[in-house]
């Protein structure tokens, strides 16, 4: 019995053998960029810089600097392109060809890695491959690695990692920012709605009555009290110089709004309702490429270093392509997002959120707060996952709750409405969640369309219904026309009487009265993660005894404390880089008072 065991095993094993063998010959017929090239007559070094290896930087400078010269730029190629969904006109701003286009291996669509649009990519696949989730085990540093020295490094490209990078630099501080994705700006890039600040020349301008003090009190009431309230302190205090800040680096956020669980308008954004995200890091990146900071992509930290004392000593790093190194420092700023993109890290702190989609970009996985806890680091309220309310049913694209702000309304597929539109995230996901088929319509028309830009973008990705009439729209919707008409005239009517006496919503600042009328279907979805590492009010890791680690700081969605048991609206970006640039401050003071 047992020889026939063997025997099979054998066979099982020569067959996967041979299908490997098989597979992989099938793999080498297929055409990537490099056999393209050949066959035009170009060589490896018309892409690989002359007199050196094939070998390339982790950025992958030469390759991309090759590409614009062959055939242009972003902007150039997004003029030519000829799809219903460009890909070269981005959001993501002028990032690198090498994102999507290989020359090695298939290429792939980055785009889809949040999108389900269909888009062809020469010498390619349409997916996009996703980052690896768990970090890999390394328990003894190899001998003889190559290793580097800096002031300080921040992990993380979003906009808390750039702030801090920028401030830290500003300080006469030599900084290196690590990133593990090919791209930067993190999750800071995909953010919509505005940036929450009190008692900014904006708000004055517009007469707008608002105080450090209230919002302390709406972010302390939307975090069910389990925020950590010196850090809410700082956060309220400290958020109209952020935006002084960021506008002295060149951003507009002269637009103010308001979002769910705000008791006046503080949603900071640039003019006329443009996503604030995707402006935000551009400028920070602009700034920090001025700096000539040291920026390296497709670099992942993967160990966070220490002496036997607990101090951090650097970082060990796994670039894409110059493989592992290390780099010593004196600080490290620890700004890598959270874990929204980790299902297998929500379902464990979360159950009952198992398989719920994501609206973050795939290199939200965590990794922070375990290179934070490994290092010695305190996790707190890591069960506190916030879902948001408007997620495009059948996409992973987040409809920002400033259409709401602005006036839209949500409706079930009765056609009637269930609740008060700008009440905090939590809540209103829940009310969706109790509606027929869990998914609720997103109504607004043609005037609240004109005063927000970025819904121009959900036109663009295909994702809005629209109707010549009321009864147009909900014929198309499949809900009965005349239970819509009546709950917009009852809206209609409560604007004009300011006062919505079925919901409580607190601010109407338009009727729904202007054809055409446009709905998109939404469904909650994984949004951000309350928790992470725990930080004093000068940013720095608190470790397992509540002590502070010696040359250890973090900022931004990696910590907790700062929103409790639900965040704001708008309060993210302004988490962000109030808290970047004071860990980048700080560490800064740290570098010196070692020299």
């Amino acid at each position: 019995m047992k020889g026939r065991v063997l025997v099979f095993l054998m066979v099982l094993c020569l067959l996967f053998v041979s299908f490997a063998v098989s597979y992989g010959q099938q793999a080498s017929k297929d055409p990537v960029l490099a056999d393209v090239h050949k066959a035009k007559g170009l060589q490896c070094a018309s892409c690989h810089e002359k007199g050196k290896k094939v070998k390339v930087d982790d950025n992958e400078a030469i390759p991309n600097k090759q590409c614009v010269v062959c055939h242009g730029n972003l902007s150039t190629l997004s003029k030519k392109s000829k799809h219903e969904i460009n890909p070269h006109k981005s959001h993501l701003g002028d990032i690198n060809c090498t994102t999507c286009h290989h020359g090695h291996k298939p290429s792939t669509t980055y785009c889809l890695s949040c999108h389900n649009f269909d888009i062809k990519i020469p010498a390619g696949t349409v997916s996009a491959p996703l980052p690896s989730i768990k970090l890999p085990e390394i328990k003894e540093i190899p001998k003889g690695i190559k290793t580097e020295k800096t002031d300080i490094v921040v992990v993380g490209s979003g906009a808390a990692g750039l702030s801090a990078a920028i401030t830290a630099h500003d300080k006469g501080a030599k900084v290196i920012l690590l990133e593990k994705m090919p791209i930067t700006g993190g999750n800071s890039q995909l953010a919509a709605g505005g940036m929450n600040a009190a008692g900014t020349k904006f708000q004055k301008e517009k007469g707008i009555n608002d105080s450090p003090d209230i919002m302390y009190e709406d972010t302390m009431k939307g975090g069910k009290g389990q925020n950590d309230p010196a850090l809410v302190r700082i956060l309220a205090d400290h958020s109209a110089k952020s935006v002084e800040w960021l506008t002295e680096l060149g951003a507009d956020l002269s637009d103010v709004g308001r979002l769910g669980g705000s008791s006046v308008n503080r949603s900071h954004r640039p003019k006329g309702g443009a996503a604030v995200g995707a402006h935000i890091t551009q400028v920070l990146k602009e700034n920090a490429t001025k700096r000539n900071i040291d920026i390296r992509i497709n670099s992942r930290v993967v160990k966070i270093l220490e002496d036997k004392k607990g101090n951090i000593t650097g970082v060990l790093v796994e670039g894409k392509h110059s493989g592992l190194y290390r780099i010593n420092s004196k600080a490290v700023i620890l700004t890598a997002g959270g874990f929204s993109a980790n299902p297998e890290m929500v379902a464990y702190y979360q159950p009952a959120y198992k398989g719920m989609t994501t609206s973050n970009q795939p290199g939200a996985t965590g990794d922070g707060m375990q290179l934070g806890e490994k290092a010695g680091g305190q996790l707190v309220d890591m069960k506190e996952i916030q879902i948001h309310p408007t997620v495009a049913v059948g996409s992973r694209i987040l409809i920002t709750e400033a259409v709401r702000g602005n006036g839209a309304i949500l409706v079930n597929r009765e056609g009637k409405r269930f609740v008060n539109e700008i009440t905090t995230r939590d809540a209103c996901s829940a009310a969706i969640l109790k509606q027929t088929g869990k998914t609720a319509f997103l109504v607004f028309d043609e005037g609240i369309r004109k005063s927000l830009k970025q819904i121009e973008g959900y036109f663009h990705l295909n994702l809005v219904v629209e109707g010549n009439s009321i009864k147009d729209l909900a014929d198309k919707l499949k809900i009965p026309s005349d239970v819509l008409e009546d709950t917009i005239s009852t809206y209609n009517k409560a604007v004009e009487a300011k006062n919505d006496a079925e919901f409580k919503r607190p601010d109407m600042p338009r009727a729904l009265k202007t054809a055409k009328f446009y709905a998109i279907e939404v469904m909650p979805g994984i949004h951000y993660t309350m928790g992470g590492i725990k930080i004093d009010t000068e940013t720095k890791v608190i470790n397992k005894d509540g002590k502070p680690i010696k040359g250890f700081y973090a900022a931004g969605e990696v910590t907790g404390g700062v929103h409790g048991a639900n965040r704001l609206g708008g309060n993210s970006i302004s988490e962000t880089i109030t808290f970047g640039r004071i860990a980048g401050q700080k560490a800064a003071e740290f570098v010196r008072s070692k020299r």
